[in-house]
């Protein structure tokens, strides 16, 4: 394909970077670039304290077993996300509750939650979809007034932000993604982020297969032990010494994907005005980072046309997340409601490409074919 969904982007520094976390004789989990990577999060966005993980599923299982769920005990998620988001708590035997999506974005419908939570219910996980904020401020009012935990599945939301408050710090815990289709990119790799400062010290031991090797090794023990439970959750300093060279430049992939995301919404929105399809909605509160453009169209079988149209173009678009709450593994054990507004989104959204490489031109074609489709429909 000429204009594939995602192409990674190198901005030169990787190799250079990776040859010198080898020269430093430790390849291991942090390392010098995982230390660098840990002090630009926690300096540019006030993130209590950051820690690498080889993935975002595996941030969101430690944020799982960091809140000490007990039998019985339940977490609300949103319908339209991700596996990871609920295997997360599957995994460890926690009932799942979805929620439905807004009708104006796949964001979590925060004005439904409440009449889901039970005594049972200890924590909420949200998606902050295409890197758009939830809304934060009931939402939080909700957490407080109900006593509940809340988990920023922020996988999307590198640089984006609710009222200039950085997404990934309104949560006791966020997990964010580095998988070679987001913005900044180590191939496979996540982040936890711990903004209750009770929680470190287990995190760290959780990180570390459930021992106590990071406090040994800054000599607060003796000797490291089998403390806790766990798993190896944090990657090699190879993959630290990648990320940190897109880290660098941030702001200039930051800008370029901004401009990509502007000039889809400004090319196609006349046709959205005609009713065509819909375009991405960012509220007042929150703001857009480039991570992702995608249209609502009318109908399954028209995403399914207009897919198949591009694809004979050399265009490669790609719909997105199946509802959980019907998946083959959860339909059996979901309480029966109906969440019409994931099952939309499902059935109707779709992704154009937007990588850091797209140029002006392939924009504009890509945009060009989206309209002549839709203008043999008149």
């Amino acid at each position: 394909m000429k204009y594939p969904f995602n192409k990674p982007f190198l901005t030169g520094k990787e190799k250079d970077y990776i040859i010198q976390a080898v020269e430093t004789g430790k390849i291991s989990g942090d390392g010098k670039f995982t230390k660098l990577c840990h002090e630009f999060f926690e300096e540019r966005y006030g993130f209590k304290k950051a820690m690498l993980t080889t993935s975002c599923t595996d941030a969101l299982e430690m944020s799982a077993i960091l809140l000490d769920f007990k039998p019985g005990e339940e977490v609300i998620i949103p319908s339209f996300t991700f596996v990871s988001t609920a295997n997360a708590f599957a995994i460890r035997g926690i009932k799942i509750v979805f929620a439905d999506s807004e009708s104006a974005g796949p964001n979590i419908d925060v004005s439904k939650i409440e009449e889901l939570i039970t005594p049972a219910t200890k924590a909420i996980a949200i998606v902050h979809y295409a890197g758009i904020a939830c809304d934060m401020e009931p939402l939080m009012k909700l957490t407080e007034k109900h006593g509940l935990h809340l988990i920023e599945d922020a996988a999307h939301s590198i640089d984006s932000f609710h009222k200039n408050k950085p997404l990934g710090t309104f949560g006791s815990l966020s997990a964010f993604s580095f998988h070679e289709t987001k913005n900044v990119i180590s191939g496979e790799g996540g982040m936890l982020v711990l903004n209750n400062p009770g929680l470190v010290n287990r995190a760290e031991i959780i990180r570390e297969k459930g021992t106590n090797r990071s406090a040994f090794f800054r000599g607060e023990v003796d000797k490291y032990n089998w403390v806790d439970i766990g798993s190896s959750f944090l990657p090699s300093d190879i993959i630290a010494a990648f990320l940190y060279a897109q880290l660098e430049n941030l702001d200039m992939i930051q800008k370029r994907r901004i401009s990509i995301w502007e000039q889809y919404y400004e090319s196609l929105n006349g046709l959205a005005g005609d009713g065509f399809f819909t375009l991405p909605v960012i509220p007042e509160y929150a703001m857009n980072n480039g991570h992702m453009f995608y249209m609502i169209c009318r109908s399954l079988t028209e995403r399914q046309e207009l897919i198949e149209y591009l694809k004979k173009n050399d265009i490669l678009p790609t719909f997105h997340y199946q509802s959980l709450h019907k998946s083959p593994y959860f339909k059996d054990k979901h309480d029966g409601r109906e969440l019409p507004n994931s099952d939309l989104f499902s059935e109707r959204l779709l992704r154009l490409p937007l990588y850091y490489e797209l140029s002006d031109d392939g924009v504009s074609f890509i945009s060009s074919k989206i309209k002549e489709f839709f203008y043999a429909r008149k």
